[in-house]
């Protein structure tokens, strides 16, 4: 499983901006073959930070997806709203059974 953990500081107006790319694209990443979860949030204590959770069944999945009309819409909205920061990481993790 490949996981993915970005975070993107912006500005509340950038947010506002892009909210409609940011739904096509949790919509559409979610609908894709390869896709466990894909979900975008904002902290409460930090409105301007957005942060991007993704789970994938595998790397051609995640090249899959990266090929996608709905990831070039939104890189062409984060283009358009440059990011104050960018930070990615890509992790590839097994399941493990959670501790009790």
């Amino acid at each position: 499983m490949i996981v993915i953990h970005a975070k993107l500081e912006t500005t509340a107006g950038a947010i506002d901006a892009m909210r409609a790319a940011i739904a096509t694209m949790e919509k559409a990443s979610r609908a894709e073959p390869g896709c466990v979860e894909y979900v975008f949030t904002t902290p409460l204590e930090s409105p301007t930070t957005i942060r991007i959770f993704e789970q994938w069944r595998s790397r051609e999945a995640l090249k899959e997806h990266f090929a996608t009309p709905h990831m070039a819409a939104f890189n062409a909205a984060v283009r358009a709203h440059p990011p104050k920061s960018l930070d990615v990481k890509c992790f590839e993790a097994n399941e493990i059974p959670f501790p009790r």
